[in-house]
């Protein structure tokens, strides 16, 4: 299953310490968010989870991309 970057993005601000809590909390999440895209992106994300098995999504790259944002640590090197 391909994920996009946002949807990476997505699911690492969520428990991803397995495929079922992360969908949870994604459930959860959608039912606090009124923003229609916002809600269209937790929406695919949930549906392409559900059709990810446990191995694939153990694989997932599961790390943020921000795109060059520099974090507080680059500063106190």
């Amino acid at each position: 299953m391909n994920y996009s970057m946002e949807e990476i993005n997505l699911m690492c601000i969520y428990d991803c310490t397995s495929r079922s809590s992360l969908i949870d909390n994604l459930e959860e999440a959608a039912e606090y968010v009124y923003d229609p895209d916002m809600l269209k992106l937790i929406d695919q994300t949930i549906e392409k989870l559900q059709h990810t098995t446990d191995n694939e999504f153990a694989v997932l790259p599961l790390a943020p991309a921000w795109d060059d944002v520099e974090t507080e640590d680059t500063f106190n090197e």
